[in-house]
This record gives structure tokens, C-alpha cells and sequence, in this order.
């Protein structure tokens, strides 16, 4: 990944983070890494756990943000979710997935869009 690249990512994940804490959540961990996937940030809102994915793009001139969370990167995101709720001891409460969507442009402020719910994971499915 190069350095722009991974500076724009960050940059989007702070200010998501603003985001989320400005609506009320509650910020529990940032970049959770298990040796199966990541979670850019993990909240409490409302008596439950929200696991978001933050997605980053440095102009609005290309497709939206969070297309690029697709089955592939939901099923990653659902494994390190397993991987942290077993490091946690399995807390007895409700959870979701959520998608920030940050579009960081040259000049001015970063548009942000939070999609509530935007998946469920599959073992829900079974």
C-alpha cells in the first residue's frame, strides 16, 4: 500500500471516528487486527456493539466508497469480528455492521455518510 494511499485511509478512519463520537457513539477500539481480518472501528451505541468499516477515497470523482465492501470483505470483517467477540469473553448483547463511507476531498471538509445495518453477517443467514 502506498504511503498516500495509506495516509488518506487513516485520515478517513479519524474522521469517521469523529463522526461516530459527534452521534453518540462510543469509540471501544480502533484497527483491531486478529490473524484473520481487521475492524477499523469497534463502538457501543445504544447497548450494542457496532463494528464498522471505513472506506476512504481521496476524490468524489470515482464510484461511491463503500461499493468497495463487498461479499468478499464482509465475510473478512465477520472473522475478525469472531476472533474479537471470543477475546471478549462473547459479551451477552446485541451487534451490528455498519459502513462509513469518508470521500476526502482537496479542499474542504470530508463528506461522510453512515450507513446503519449496511450488512448482516452470513452465519445470521443459517
Amino acid at each position: 500500500m502506498s504511503f498516500f494511499r495509506k495516509s488518506v485511509g487513516e485520515a478517513g478512519e479519524k474522521a469517521a471516528a469523529k463522526f461516530l463520537k459527534s452521534q453518540g457513539y462510543r469509540v471501544i477500539a480502533r484497527n483491531y487486527a486478529s490473524g484473520l481480518g481487521e475492524i477499523d472501528i469497534i463502538c457501543e451505541h445504544e447497548s450494542k456493539l457496532v463494528f464498522v468499516e471505513v472506506k476512504t477515497l481521496s476524490s468524489d470523482a470515482a464510484a461511491d466508497p463503500e461499493i468497495h465492501v463487498n461479499v468478499s470483505k464482509q465475510r473478512q470483517i465477520e472473522k475478525a469480528t469472531k476472533a474479537w467477540l471470543t477475546a471478549n469473553g462473547n459479551p451477552d448483547c446485541g451487534y451490528r455492521f455498519d459502513v462509513v463511507s469518508v470521500v476526502m476531498p482537496s479542499k474542504g471538509e470530508a463528506k461522510i455518510r453512515h450507513m446503519v445495518d449496511a450488512f448482516r453477517p452470513s452465519w445470521w443467514c443459517k
